[in-house]
Protein backbone atom coordinates (compact mmCIF):
# COMPACT_ATOMS: atom_id res chain seq x y z
CA UNK A 1 0.00 0.00 0.00
CA UNK A 2 3.00 2.59 0.86
CA UNK A 3 4.19 1.25 -2.10
CA UNK A 4 1.48 2.08 -4.44
CA UNK A 5 0.83 5.60 -2.48
CA UNK A 6 4.53 6.89 -3.50
CA UNK A 7 3.62 5.88 -6.97
CA UNK A 8 1.02 7.34 -7.16
CA UNK A 9 2.14 10.81 -5.55
CA UNK A 10 4.86 10.69 -8.43
CA UNK A 11 1.96 10.31 -11.11
CA UNK A 12 0.33 13.45 -9.55
CA UNK A 13 3.19 15.28 -10.14
CA UNK A 14 4.70 14.36 -12.79
CA UNK A 15 2.48 13.40 -15.24
CA UNK A 16 -0.35 15.41 -13.88
CA UNK A 17 1.48 17.99 -12.82
CA UNK A 18 -0.62 18.81 -9.47
CA UNK A 19 0.30 21.41 -7.32
CA UNK A 20 1.70 20.44 -4.26
CA UNK A 21 -0.83 21.07 -1.64
CA UNK A 22 -3.20 19.43 -4.16
CA UNK A 23 -0.46 16.64 -3.76
CA UNK A 24 -0.25 16.82 0.17
CA UNK A 25 -4.29 16.61 0.30
CA UNK A 26 -4.59 13.59 -1.36
CA UNK A 27 -1.35 12.27 0.28
CA UNK A 28 -3.19 12.71 3.88
CA UNK A 29 -6.48 11.01 2.33
CA UNK A 30 -4.42 7.90 1.53
CA UNK A 31 -2.59 7.90 4.73
CA UNK A 32 -6.11 7.72 6.65
CA UNK A 33 -6.99 4.31 4.28
CA UNK A 34 -3.41 3.37 4.72
CA UNK A 35 -3.89 3.34 8.43
CA UNK A 36 -7.14 1.67 9.04
CA UNK A 37 -6.24 -1.26 6.25
CA UNK A 38 -3.47 -1.51 8.83
CA UNK A 39 -5.85 -1.85 11.85
CA UNK A 40 -7.74 -3.93 9.44
CA UNK A 41 -4.74 -5.83 8.52
CA UNK A 42 -5.54 -5.59 4.72
CA UNK A 43 -3.49 -5.24 1.61
CA UNK A 44 -5.15 -4.01 -1.60
CA UNK A 45 -6.47 -6.85 -2.81
CA UNK A 46 -8.75 -7.32 0.24
CA UNK A 47 -10.33 -4.17 -0.69
CA UNK A 48 -13.92 -4.17 -2.01
CA UNK A 49 -16.91 -2.34 -2.27
CA UNK A 50 -17.86 -3.36 1.02
CA UNK A 51 -14.56 -2.40 2.39
CA UNK A 52 -14.54 0.91 1.54
CA UNK A 53 -18.05 1.74 2.26
CA UNK A 54 -16.74 0.39 6.23
CA UNK A 55 -14.05 2.81 5.42
CA UNK A 56 -16.67 5.39 5.04
CA UNK A 57 -18.27 4.26 8.30
CA UNK A 58 -14.83 4.83 10.21
CA UNK A 59 -15.04 8.51 8.57
CA UNK A 60 -18.53 9.09 10.13
CA UNK A 61 -17.16 8.02 13.49
CA UNK A 62 -14.51 10.75 13.55
CA UNK A 63 -14.69 14.23 13.91
CA UNK A 64 -14.36 15.53 10.60
CA UNK A 65 -16.91 17.72 8.68
CA UNK A 66 -18.96 16.20 6.10
CA UNK A 67 -17.53 18.48 3.02
CA UNK A 68 -13.89 16.75 4.77
CA UNK A 69 -15.33 12.86 4.03
CA UNK A 70 -16.61 13.99 0.46
CA UNK A 71 -12.81 15.04 -0.31
CA UNK A 72 -11.30 12.09 1.08
CA UNK A 73 -13.66 9.97 -0.53
CA UNK A 74 -12.83 11.54 -4.29
CA UNK A 75 -9.17 11.23 -3.18
CA UNK A 76 -9.48 7.58 -3.19
CA UNK A 77 -11.68 7.10 -5.92
CA UNK A 78 -9.33 8.68 -7.68
CA UNK A 79 -6.93 6.26 -6.36
CA UNK A 80 -8.50 3.21 -6.83
CA UNK A 81 -8.96 4.37 -10.65
CA UNK A 82 -5.13 4.63 -11.17
CA UNK A 83 -5.07 1.21 -9.43
CA UNK A 84 -6.84 -0.02 -11.98
CA UNK A 85 -5.47 1.67 -14.81
CA UNK A 86 -1.78 0.48 -14.51
CA UNK A 87 -3.25 -2.77 -13.76
CA UNK A 88 -2.30 -3.01 -10.60
CA UNK A 89 -5.86 -4.30 -9.28
CA UNK A 90 -8.35 -6.56 -11.68
CA UNK A 91 -10.89 -4.18 -10.89
CA UNK A 92 -11.97 -1.01 -9.63
CA UNK A 93 -13.64 -1.43 -6.31
CA UNK A 94 -14.30 2.31 -5.76
CA UNK A 95 -16.11 2.50 -9.48
CA UNK A 96 -19.34 2.59 -7.53
CA UNK A 97 -19.01 4.04 -4.77
CA UNK A 98 -21.41 7.03 -4.61
CA UNK A 99 -18.98 10.06 -2.45
CA UNK A 100 -20.98 12.78 -3.32
CA UNK A 101 -23.92 11.83 -1.16
CA UNK A 102 -22.71 9.60 1.62
CA UNK A 103 -25.18 10.53 4.02
CA UNK A 104 -28.29 9.28 2.31
CA UNK A 105 -26.94 5.69 2.84
CA UNK A 106 -30.30 4.19 5.37
CA UNK A 107 -27.96 3.25 8.51
CA UNK A 108 -27.37 -0.29 9.37
CA UNK A 109 -29.01 -1.08 12.74
CA UNK A 110 -28.95 -4.18 14.94
CA UNK A 111 -31.86 -5.76 16.60
CA UNK A 112 -32.93 -5.11 20.04
CA UNK A 113 -32.03 -9.14 20.70
CA UNK A 114 -28.57 -8.77 19.16
CA UNK A 115 -27.46 -5.93 21.43
CA UNK A 116 -28.92 -7.96 24.20
CA UNK A 117 -26.77 -10.83 22.93
CA UNK A 118 -23.72 -8.85 22.39
CA UNK A 119 -24.01 -6.66 26.34
CA UNK A 120 -24.53 -9.65 28.26
CA UNK A 121 -21.82 -11.77 26.74
CA UNK A 122 -19.64 -9.51 28.90
CA UNK A 123 -18.71 -9.88 32.29
CA UNK A 124 -18.62 -7.44 34.30
CA UNK A 125 -16.68 -9.68 37.22
CA UNK A 126 -13.86 -10.12 34.64
CA UNK A 127 -11.85 -7.30 36.54
CA UNK A 128 -10.73 -5.08 35.20
CA UNK A 129 -11.13 -5.11 31.50
CA UNK A 130 -14.86 -7.09 31.44
CA UNK A 131 -16.18 -3.82 33.78
CA UNK A 132 -14.88 -1.67 31.93
CA UNK A 133 -15.79 -3.11 28.25
CA UNK A 134 -19.26 -4.14 29.83
CA UNK A 135 -19.83 0.22 30.47
CA UNK A 136 -18.73 1.08 27.33
CA UNK A 137 -20.87 -0.41 25.19
CA UNK A 138 -23.60 0.28 27.79
CA UNK A 139 -23.40 3.80 27.25
CA UNK A 140 -22.50 3.53 23.56
CA UNK A 141 -26.25 2.00 23.03
CA UNK A 142 -27.82 3.96 25.91
CA UNK A 143 -26.75 7.45 24.91
CA UNK A 144 -26.13 7.02 21.75
CA UNK A 145 -22.88 8.89 21.93
CA UNK A 146 -20.11 9.28 18.60
CA UNK A 147 -17.11 7.21 19.50
CA UNK A 148 -15.17 10.60 19.51
CA UNK A 149 -17.06 11.92 22.47
CA UNK A 150 -16.82 8.61 24.22
CA UNK A 151 -13.07 9.07 24.37
CA UNK A 152 -12.89 12.10 25.76
CA UNK A 153 -15.34 12.09 28.84
CA UNK A 154 -14.27 12.74 32.27
CA UNK A 155 -14.97 11.98 35.44
CA UNK A 156 -16.57 15.36 35.70
CA UNK A 157 -18.74 15.21 32.99
CA UNK A 158 -20.73 12.50 34.67
CA UNK A 159 -23.57 13.42 37.16
CA UNK A 160 -24.24 9.75 38.75
CA UNK A 161 -27.07 11.27 40.76
CA UNK A 162 -29.06 12.55 37.93
CA UNK A 163 -28.01 9.72 35.57
CA UNK A 164 -26.71 12.72 33.02
CA UNK A 165 -23.55 13.05 30.88
CA UNK A 166 -22.29 16.83 29.93
CA UNK A 167 -21.64 15.79 26.22
CA UNK A 168 -19.12 17.80 23.86
CA UNK A 169 -19.78 16.70 20.75
CA UNK A 170 -19.22 18.31 16.43
CA UNK A 171 -18.26 22.29 16.75
CA UNK A 172 -17.77 22.44 20.18
CA UNK A 173 -21.63 21.94 21.48
CA UNK A 174 -22.05 20.67 24.47
CA UNK A 175 -25.70 18.91 25.04
CA UNK A 176 -26.47 16.76 28.05
CA UNK A 177 -27.43 12.77 27.47
CA UNK A 178 -29.39 10.77 30.04
CA UNK A 179 -27.89 7.75 30.95
CA UNK A 180 -30.09 4.73 31.37
CA UNK A 181 -30.30 2.63 34.20
CA UNK A 182 -28.58 0.13 33.01
CA UNK A 183 -25.55 1.27 31.71
CA UNK A 184 -25.54 3.76 35.11
CA UNK A 185 -25.26 0.55 36.59
CA UNK A 186 -22.73 -0.56 35.04
CA UNK A 187 -20.60 2.46 35.20
CA UNK A 188 -20.81 2.75 38.75
CA UNK A 189 -19.86 -0.59 38.97
CA UNK A 190 -16.64 0.33 36.69
CA UNK A 191 -15.99 3.46 38.75
CA UNK A 192 -15.78 1.42 41.84
CA UNK A 193 -14.14 -1.66 40.82
CA UNK A 194 -12.40 -1.52 37.74
CA UNK A 195 -11.14 2.11 37.23
CA UNK A 196 -8.46 2.26 40.50
CA UNK A 197 -7.11 -1.01 39.05
CA UNK A 198 -6.28 0.68 35.50
CA UNK A 199 -5.35 4.61 37.17
CA UNK A 200 -1.23 4.89 37.01
CA UNK A 201 1.09 7.64 36.80
CA UNK A 202 -0.28 9.50 33.71
CA UNK A 203 -3.90 9.03 34.49
CA UNK A 204 -5.73 11.97 34.24
CA UNK A 205 -9.89 12.25 34.81
CA UNK A 206 -11.00 10.79 31.50
CA UNK A 207 -13.38 7.93 32.18
CA UNK A 208 -12.46 4.95 30.77
CA UNK A 209 -8.98 3.62 30.69
CA UNK A 210 -6.22 1.89 28.72
CA UNK A 211 -4.31 -0.95 30.66
CA UNK A 212 -1.41 1.60 30.82
CA UNK A 213 -4.10 3.92 32.77
CA UNK A 214 -4.07 6.49 29.67
CA UNK A 215 -7.55 7.55 27.64
CA UNK A 216 -8.75 5.07 25.15
CA UNK A 217 -8.71 6.11 21.61
CA UNK A 218 -10.95 5.76 19.04
CA UNK A 219 -9.34 3.27 17.24
CA UNK A 220 -8.86 1.36 20.90
CA UNK A 221 -12.73 1.20 21.44
CA UNK A 222 -13.16 -0.33 17.49
CA UNK A 223 -11.32 -2.46 18.49
CA UNK A 224 -12.28 -3.62 21.69
CA UNK A 225 -15.81 -3.65 20.24
CA UNK A 226 -15.04 -6.08 17.37
CA UNK A 227 -13.66 -8.24 19.74
CA UNK A 228 -16.39 -8.52 21.85
CA UNK A 229 -18.64 -9.10 19.04
CA UNK A 230 -16.49 -11.63 17.94
CA UNK A 231 -16.52 -13.45 21.54
CA UNK A 232 -20.63 -12.67 21.57
CA UNK A 233 -20.54 -15.28 18.31
CA UNK A 234 -21.85 -12.45 16.08
CA UNK A 235 -21.64 -12.62 12.26
CA UNK A 236 -22.33 -8.95 11.87
CA UNK A 237 -19.46 -6.37 11.73
CA UNK A 238 -20.23 -4.52 14.28
CA UNK A 239 -18.53 -0.75 15.04
CA UNK A 240 -19.60 1.95 17.30
CA UNK A 241 -21.73 3.99 14.83
CA UNK A 242 -23.68 1.16 14.79
CA UNK A 243 -25.00 1.20 18.74
CA UNK A 244 -25.37 4.84 17.64
CA UNK A 245 -27.20 3.85 14.79
CA UNK A 246 -29.29 0.93 16.82
CA UNK A 247 -29.97 3.28 19.96
CA UNK A 248 -31.47 5.96 17.54
CA UNK A 249 -33.49 3.45 15.08
CA UNK A 250 -34.93 1.85 18.48
CA UNK A 251 -36.42 4.83 20.30
CA UNK A 252 -37.90 5.88 17.22
CA UNK A 253 -39.07 2.44 17.10
CA UNK A 254 -40.70 2.39 20.60
CA UNK A 255 -42.69 6.06 19.92
CA UNK A 256 -40.30 8.74 20.50
CA UNK A 257 -40.46 11.97 19.04
CA UNK A 258 -37.76 12.42 16.03
CA UNK A 259 -37.10 16.25 17.75
CA UNK A 260 -35.87 14.53 21.13
CA UNK A 261 -33.72 11.90 19.11
CA UNK A 262 -32.42 14.76 17.14
CA UNK A 263 -31.31 16.66 20.37
CA UNK A 264 -29.81 13.43 22.21
CA UNK A 265 -27.75 12.83 19.05
CA UNK A 266 -26.47 16.33 18.88
CA UNK A 267 -27.98 16.89 15.29
CA UNK A 268 -27.49 20.45 14.07
CA UNK A 269 -30.17 19.77 11.62
CA UNK A 270 -33.45 17.67 11.79
CA UNK A 271 -32.97 16.64 7.93
CA UNK A 272 -29.49 14.39 9.51
CA UNK A 273 -31.92 12.73 12.18
CA UNK A 274 -34.58 11.86 9.53
CA UNK A 275 -32.44 9.06 8.36
CA UNK A 276 -33.65 7.08 11.35
CA UNK A 277 -37.32 7.33 9.70
CA UNK A 278 -36.98 3.76 7.54
CA UNK A 279 -39.06 2.21 10.11
CA UNK A 280 -41.25 -0.74 8.13
CA UNK A 281 -45.33 -0.55 7.63
CA UNK A 282 -45.61 -2.84 10.63
CA UNK A 283 -43.43 -0.01 13.11
CA UNK A 284 -45.68 2.79 11.72
CA UNK A 285 -48.87 0.74 12.70
CA UNK A 286 -47.90 -0.01 15.85
CA UNK A 287 -47.06 3.65 16.92
CA UNK A 288 -49.86 5.09 14.99
CA UNK A 289 -52.52 2.64 17.10
CA UNK A 290 -50.26 3.07 20.84
CA UNK A 291 -50.04 7.11 20.40
CA UNK A 292 -52.84 7.79 18.15
CA UNK A 293 -56.12 8.68 20.29
CA UNK A 294 -57.68 7.71 17.61
CA UNK A 295 -55.47 4.43 16.95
Amino acid sequence: MRERIEQFQMFLAAERGLSTSYQLSVLQSLEHLAKWMESQSLTLEDISLVRLVDFMDFLADGSRKRSTRRVEMVHVRIFFRWLHMRHFLPTDPAALLDSAQPEIQLPETLDEETVRILLESISPDNLPLGARDRAILELLYASGLRVSELTSLRLEHYDAGERFLRVTGKGDKTRFVPVGEQAAAAIAFYLERSRPKLVGKKTRSHMFLSRRGTALTRERIRQIIRERAAAAGLDEHVYPHLLRHSFATHLLHNGADLRIIQELLGHADISTTQIYTHVDDAALRSIHHRFHPRG
